[in-house]
């Protein structure tokens, strides 16, 4: 009965102060959230329908440095957990000592036919049991399991995110792709603009004016090519650094075709939320915490352990193992400090106030969860309205550079017009690509946000949860 004690505090998991029933951003069919970390997530990037990108999502998750860390750091975790597991049995050795011995001349209460020197011989089995009557041990372990499925969330976590940064990365690697397709359009039409306008000049219709304005236009254009390039570069470089290649052997073909984002389920549930891993590793860092307190709390009391040994000892002569050279011992330890100058209350205070910064941490992890879902849809709603206005701000300005164009060959206009409306043009159909790219980051961001994609069905409440408890 005394062994089924524990000195910790009956745990509940932290609240949330005010948390909305939906997401204001997405709708009503949003609920709260509860931690369903270990719901799988699946290849989440498939939603994107892009081959390049499920390679290299492949690619990471065998061949990422950065996630053979993480797997490293929760081994650690599993071991140590391991570690505290074996304070739960009883701890049995073995003990060989033979020895020679001089004792000394003046020794007190030598006897006078004792030798001087002589042998001694030992060999034993021992065997010890802490009977953890006050639940130290067994919150120790609860503790480490806690931690250890914690470093599991840790590990998803930085999972997810590795995945999510490569296919961010991506999203603006085939952004620069689509830039730099809209920059050679625009070349070989400020190329044409060029030749006609010195034809012009040569013919005496046009001014040297209007043949730097075209020049300048077109280096202007060359100059943009090469920045975008470099800045694609740098891209591909990060995309390497993150699937475990070096930089200067990697390199992905350009594609004038990007990905799409995909359409978000206008009743997609907040229950996807629950798979988030960082708020079921706050959670069961609470939980740890929390038995940390009754860790603390048990040594105000008595450490009993039970001990017992059985074995031979001789002074090195005859056969030492006979009956005559038997020895053994069997008791109970208890051990209880009197006076520590407040030792012990300290650090049941100091368990205490990691549990509540725990517990804190906790809450702000949710907290961030919303605010993270909240913004990113915003961001998926407000860029499409966005880069529907933006294209057609592009059609338009293509539009004028035509007909500007037309009447500068007809010399209604001079060629500033020309340059104005080209680059007007360029500068709409650029950022409407932008706002694409950005709008392909945001869903990827959503999609981390909500733990790994909306695509997998939710399991059923009735699936025992053998990994983590609540």
């Amino acid at each position: 009965m005394l062994g089924g004690c524990s000195l910790a505090t009956a745990y509940h998991t932290p609240s949330l102060p005010s948390v909305p029933d939906t997401f204001k951003e997405a709708g009503a069919e949003w609920k709260t959230a509860t931690p369903l970390d270990q719901q799988a997530r699946g290849n989440w990037w498939s939603v994107y329908g892009d081959s390049t990108l499920d390679q290299l999502e492949t690619k990471l998750d065998a061949e990422s440095p950065s996630l053979a860390a993480a797997l490293a750091r929760y081994d650690t975790a599993r071991a140590f957990e391991s570690q505290l597991n074996a304070g739960l049995f009883p701890q049995l050795g073995a003990l060989a000592n033979p020895t020679r011995n001089r004792q000394s001349d003046n020794r007190p209460l030598r006897g006078t036919h004792q030798p001087n020197e002589y042998d001694a011989d030992t060999v034993a089995v021992g065997f010890n049991y802490d009977l953890d009557l006050w639940g130290r041990v067994r919150n120790e372990v609860s503790a480490g399991h806690a931690l250890s499925q914690a470093a599991q969330a840790d590990l998803a976590t930085a999972k997810l995110s590795l995945e999510a940064r490569l296919a961010d990365n991506y999203m603006r690697l085939r952004g620069y792709d689509m830039q730099t397709m809209i920059l050679q359009d625009s070349l070989k039409a400020y190329t044409r603009a060029l030749t006609l306008t010195e034809n012009r000049h040569q013919g005496g219709i046009a001014s040297g004016l209007d043949v730097s304005r075209a020049q300048t236009q077109l280096h202007d254009a060359q100059a943009q090519v090469t920045d975008v390039q470099a800045q694609r570069a740098l891209t591909e470089h990060a995309i390497a650094s993150l699937i475990g290649e070096p930089a200067s052997s990697f390199s992905i073909a350009p594609a004038q075709v990007s990905p799409s984002a995909p359409v978000t389920p206008p009743g997609l549930p907040s229950s996807l939320l629950e798979r988030r891993p960082d708020i079921a590793a706050a959670e069961r860092r609470a939980y740890a915490a929390n038995a940390g307190i009754g860790v603390a709390r048990a040594a105000f009391f008595p450490d009993v352990s039970l001990s017992a040994a059985y074995g031979f000892q001789d002074t090195g002569a005859g056969n030492l193992l006979t009956l005559g050279n038997r020895f053994w011992s069997l008791g109970p330890l208890a051990v209880l400090p009197l006076f520590d100058a407040g030792l012990r209350r300290a650090k049941v205070d100091q368990a205490k106030a990691e549990f509540d910064a725990a517990s804190a941490n906790y809450r702000q992890t949710v907290l961030d969860a919303f605010r993270q879902v909240e913004d990113d849809l915003v961001l998926l709603r407000d860029l499409g309205v966005e880069m529907e206005q933006e294209e057609q701000a592009a059609a338009s300005a293509q539009q004028t550079m035509t007909i500007a164009t037309n009447r500068y060959r007809e010399g209604i206009v001079n060629y500033l017009d020309v340059v104005t409306a080209q680059t007007a043009a360029l500068s709409a159909q650029r950022n409407a690509e932008t706002i694409r790219t950005r709008r392909l980051q945001a869903s990827v961001d959503l999609i981390r946000a909500l733990g790994g994609g909306w695509t997998n069905a939710i399991a059923d409440d009735s699936t025992p949860d053998t990994t983590v408890k609540r």
